[in-house]
């Protein structure tokens, strides 16, 4: 049997598909599949593991001959053709749960990188320009006793309310519907989106791209914000209305923004990079030793249980 990988994964997958004589190849280019490449490369695996920028239509999923499964090397799964992948019997996985930890961190970091201009004390400092402390100097917002609106309540959305509790905050929380463990474990308060955008002093979305969270932050729910509140997206770029968001904080309508996906990446919008109230991160979400690794053991082992007769670990369809 063998599995394809379209791009070079961080854990000796070899040596693991090996251990159940499966033959295992990853993409050879430092650089995403073209459609065409993806279909050669795919024709004959029995398995394959999928990154969330590879785009696996229903052209790609009706070429192949053998899959039995597609291992998304993520959480969300917005990139594969569920519907095609259903008709051709074909297994899908994703990676939930053990990239929680890292996102809710790396909001928080994006948070307070906002709240306390770190990015442009860091310029400051770099650039020579730190002439000694002085009372005014780039005062930020503090945290505590703030009003977080977390949107969504899922893993990611609980971690990132249990770290607002250290740090004193109110916690207000929106998903489609109420969640018992952000109410009790969190002391989260459940608000429709309307409330929580106006009565947050910092929102951050966790939720997953779909037919109804697409654009779900439109510019009339943008424009419902504090005018020094602060958003951010370590979600899906598509679930805000981006260009109007940068209309605001062009126009100083809100504090700050903190960006770890957009809506056409890689491509980001050149107009963020004039804006000196944002903070922009190339989709470190996930990004720790520990998280990847782990993602790919998963992935593999969701690969590894399908062509040996087992369940998967992670099914999404």
């Amino acid at each position: 049997m063998k599995v394809f990988s379209t791009y070079h994964l961080p854990a000796e997958l070899k040596y693991h598909f090996k251990q159940h004589n499966i033959v295992y190849s990853e993409n050879p280019y430092d650089r995403s599949l073209t459609t065409d490449e993806l279909i050669s490369f795919t024709k004959d695996a029995d398995g394959i593991i999928t990154l969330l920028s590879d785009n696996i239509s229903r052209k790609v999923i009706s070429s192949l001959s053998k899959c039995k499964i597609i291992a998304n090397y993520a959480v969300g799964y917005n990139n594969i053709d569920l519907v095609a992948a259903r008709e051709h019997s074909i297994v899908v996985t994703n990676t939930p749960g053990i990239l929680t930890d890292a996102t809710a961190e790396i909001t928080f970091a994006l948070i307070l990188a906002c709240a306390r201009r770190v990015k442009e004390g860091e310029e400051m400092v770099r650039e020579g320009k730190f002439t000694g402390w002085k009372p005014e100097l780039l005062l930020g917002r503090g945290l505590s006793g703030k009003n977080i609106g977390i949107i969504g309540a899922g893993r990611i959305a609980q971690a990132v309310a249990k770290i607002a509790n250290g740090f004193n905050m109110s916690v207000f929380y929106h998903s489609r519907n109420k969640k018992v463990e952000m109410e009790s474990n969190f002391n989260a308060v459940y608000l429709d989106l309307p409330e929580l955008m106006s009565n947050s002093d910092i929102i951050t979305l966790h939720i997953p791209l779909t037919k109804e969270t697409n654009g779900l932050l439109s510019k009339e729910m943008l424009n419902l914000m504090k005018p020094d509140a602060i958003i951010i997206n370590t979600a899906r770029g598509e679930v805000l209305d981006e260009d109007y968001l940068i209309t605001m904080l062009k126009n100083k309508k809100l504090l700050a923004a903190g960006f770890d996906v957009y809506k056409n990446e890689p491509n980001i919008n050149p107009e963020l990079f004039q804006l000196d109230n944002v903070v922009l991160l190339p989709h470190l979400g996930s990004a720790t030793v520990e998280t990847r690794k782990g993602m790919a053991i998963l992935a593999a082992d969701n690969v590894i249980a399908v062509l040996t007769g087992n369940p998967p670990l992670t099914q999404i369809i």
